[in-house]
């Protein structure tokens, strides 16, 4: 082939690759900068949408409901093609998108599951139910390892927010793993308190979950030692730990108590390593961000999205088609080979 034949051949290349280029505009609804993990996914998409040639409008609602309201409907007004939604509250949207619907826009459900609409069209997400199975798995395997002598470990549970429907996966999970030792006694929960009507931490708030640890200290542990914490997630646990450690949990002879977590934001993979929290469960936002561009080709491009789940993911109209990727438990003992290996993390990040 002549040097003229292949600039001609490459030009050609070229520009199919431009007209093949998408085009669209895609909104995007976080719920809040205050964790690194929606930072992360947000910038992720971002990332991921603009190299795949897309618009982005992308906006965080700091928690606020009212806020992420505005947010879409604003998106809906500027014509963006589909709608993106982490949702705050799952329950809460549903006039939102039946205005997107009949505006043309379809709708994802990012990470968490949007509720009692009809115009959910997919649902692109981790397995929260073994995110949950994870959690719990964890926890004992560190109880038998820190506290193998105990007749009975003193464990107590906390749950995600009540608004968000992964927490009740999330939980129901754990549980699925715990209850059988409780139901045989080798754990207690000295309080009693179980359930997400009872343990639901509200907008996964750090400072709600130490306040209610306090509260079980006082309560429940003035003559018994706690061996374990259910947390659902490492913004929770930093400050559960903060309520053990007030107590004198993990300095002297008062063993730190087994405590789990998810995100594997910084903060608590450092704490991982200083002996603190015991585990944390990893989840890739950017194979999330992927998959969610994935969807967003398909259906623009008047296709089917690749889906794994058909069953699972009932929002009390209709049950969302789904994708849901594989969760990873991170420790002490892996977290270099999962988190840096990957290259989510620099081990200067960590270190």
């Amino acid at each position: 082939m002549t040097l003229k034949s292949i600039l001609v051949t490459t030009a050609l290349v070229s520009g199919l690759a431009t007209a093949a280029f998408a085009e669209g505009k895609i909104g995007i609804a976080m719920p809040t900068k205050s964790s690194a993990r929606w930072i992360s996914d947000g910038e992720s998409m971002v990332s991921q949408f603009e190299e795949a040639g897309y618009t982005t409008i992308l906006q965080y609602a700091e928690d606020d409901i009212p806020n992420q309201l505005a947010q879409i409907e604003n998106m809906i007004t500027n014509g963006v093609d589909v709608l993106v939604v982490a949702a705050i509250d799952g329950t809460t949207l549903s006039n939102a998108l039946e205005n997107a619907h009949f505006a043309g826009i379809r709708t994802i459900a990012y990470d968490r599951l949007i509720r009692d609409s009809a115009y959910v069209d997919y649902y692109a997400t981790f397995d929260n139910f073994k995110v949950g199975v994870q959690q719990a798995e964890t926890l004992v395997a560190g109880l038998q390892e820190r506290f193998p002598d105990a007749e009975s470990w003193n464990v107590e549970l906390f749950g995600g927010s009540p608004d968000d429907n992964n927490a009740y996966f999330f939980y129901n999970g754990a549980v699925s793993v715990l209850q059988p030792l409780i139901d045989s006694g080798k754990i207690t929960v000295v309080s009693g308190q179980q359930g997400m009507d009872t343990v639901g931490t509200l907008r996964w708030d750090g400072a709600v979950a130490q306040a209610r640890m306090d509260n079980l200290l006082s309560a429940h542990y003035t003559d018994a030692q706690v061996h374990g914490v259910l947390s659902p997630y490492d913004g929770l646990s930093i400050g559960i730990l903060s309520s053990l450690k007030g107590v004198g949990y993990g300095s002297g002879d008062l063993a730190m108590p087994i405590v789990s977590g998810q995100d594997a934001e910084v903060p608590s993979v450092k704490s991982i390593l200083a002996g603190e929290q015991y585990s944390t469960i990893f989840k890739d936002t950017r194979e999330l961000a992927r998959v969610t561009v994935g969807m967003v080709d398909a259906l623009l491009e008047g296709g089917e999205p690749e889906i794994n789940d058909t069953s699972t993911y009932d929002n009390g109209v209709k049950v969302v088609p789904s994708y849901l990727l594989e969760p990873l438990k991170v420790t002490g003992e892996n977290w270099k080979e999962v988190l840096v290996g990957s290259g989510y993390y620099t081990e200067d990040q960590i270190n």
